[in-house]
């Protein structure tokens, strides 16, 4: 199942590598039997470093690696010769990924850019050798530092997707249907609810060659954000998203009261969410007569752009895109 290979939180062990140790040793050739110090330098440990891939989507190729292990610095040698560092451990995660801290909750790091590297737990410096440590006053020192340990730490890594436009609606509200029609994805659609189980990402082109991305986020029930149904581990998704497209069906038994109780939910999970762009579509326009859709024309939400659409007719989505394209690009206001 599509749910299966979904995977936005992963919880990971990481061990980055030891510095090696510096080297004690001291020069003796066949003409200068009491020649000085010259211990190399340990080689640092290997580093865990997170880096971001534009090809990956999801976090399941991390799922059963539950441990993470960089290499030991190697200890320097006589003849100044450092010790060879770590290998380092290279951790692909999708962009919009977010590593945490589990016990603090801290962010440690997020990862947002093609290629992006960011060095999560570094590994321990190598240790001085001998060389470092002679002065006029001690010329042989049998002293050399040890290397430093490396890191070990449990780390949350969660995805949270990245998208120019989020989906929000309840169950059978019509997203994925909008999503299969406007894009490539390819959702599971059927008339119940929760068929979408997972978050589906969509290209969406737009007129002269221009393209924006559009997210199908599970469907919200009232209460999600109190962990009822899935909304709970789908609404971080929802935070990424430039503009919120609010989906509420034409045969809805009241537009305002559903487009608002979806709000609430928005705002009760993460406040700030209310400072998105927020446009709304109703949907499944082919299931009313035009009286009715006057008669909803007439008691909606006050100051959100509204489009009327049918996915299955393909009605206003050309007008709905029009709408989106013009609100992602527009200009914010000066606070």
């Amino acid at each position: 199942m599509a749910s299966s290979n979904f995977i936005d939180y992963v919880k990971i062990n990481c061990r980055s590598g030891a510095g090696g140790a510096g080297s004690v040793h001291f020069r003796r050739e066949k003409h200068t039997p009491k020649g000085g110090p010259d211990g190399g330098d340990g080689g640092r440990g290997g580093h865990i470093i997170l880096r971001g891939n534009a090809q990956l989507w999801t976090l399941l190729h991390l799922k059963y690696r539950k441990h993470v292990k960089a290499g030991n610095g190697v200890a320097g040698e006589g003849g100044r010769r450092s010790g060879a560092q770590g290998e380092d451990v290279i951790l692909d995660v999708p962009l919009g990924t977010i590593a945490r801290n589990p016990d603090s909750g801290e962010t440690l790091t997020e990862i947002t850019e093609d290629g992006q590297e960011v060095i999560l737990f570094p590994g321990g410096r190598g240790g001085l050798g001998n060389d470092h440590f002679k002065t006029p006053t001690l010329q042989a020192p049998q002293y050399a530092q040890p290397g430093e340990p490396g890191v070990e730490e449990w780390v949350v890594l969660e995805l949270k997707l990245l998208a120019d436009v989020g989906l929000v609606g309840f169950p059978n509200a019509g997203k994925s249907t909008l999503l299969s029609v406007l894009s490539a994805a390819k959702p599971e659609i059927a008339d119940y609810p929760f068929t979408t189980l997972v978050p589906n990402l969509g290209v969406v082109a737009y007129r002269d060659f221009k393209s924006f991305v559009m997210a199908d986020i599970p469907g919200i029930i009232e209460g999600a954000s109190q962990g009822k149904g899935l909304g709970l581990r789908f609404l971080r998704h929802i935070e990424r998203n430039s503009v919120l497209l609010f989906l509420v069906p034409a045969i809805s038994d009241d537009i305002k009261q559903e487009y608002n109780t979806l709000l609430n939910e928005l705002r009760e999970f993460n406040p700030e969410l209310m400072d998105k762009t927020r446009l709304l579509a109703i949907t499944k326009i082919d299931l009313v007569d035009e009286a009715t859709l006057e008669s909803i024309k007439k008691n909606l939400p006050k100051k959100v752009p509204v489009a009327f659409i049918s996915s299955v007719s393909q009605r206003g989505l050309d007008e709905l895109k029009d709408i989106i394209w013009q609100n992602l690009t527009a200009t914010p206001e000066p606070a």
